[in-house]
């Protein structure tokens, strides 16, 4: 049973549709590539605050406002 796990800041607005998408394009690319069975591809998208989410030793929040 495959299981893909997408992160991405929570910023602007992830609609249920784009969400959607991303859970379909997941499932149908590993079974399109892997032939793995879309009934048992489970697909989590967890929405992570920039204050919690860093690069190179600083978080994105503040990375974001030197830009």
């Amino acid at each position: 049973m495959p299981y893909v796990n997408i992160k991405i800041t929570k910023e602007g607005k992830v609609t249920k549709k784009q969400k959607l998408a991303l859970i379909c394009g997941v499932t149908d690319l590993l079974h399109d590539v892997l032939g793995k069975n879309k009934a048992s591809t489970v697909v989590v998208i967890d929405e992570v605050a920039t204050d919690n989410y860093g690069l190179g030793g600083d978080s994105i929040t503040n990375i974001r406002k030197k830009r």
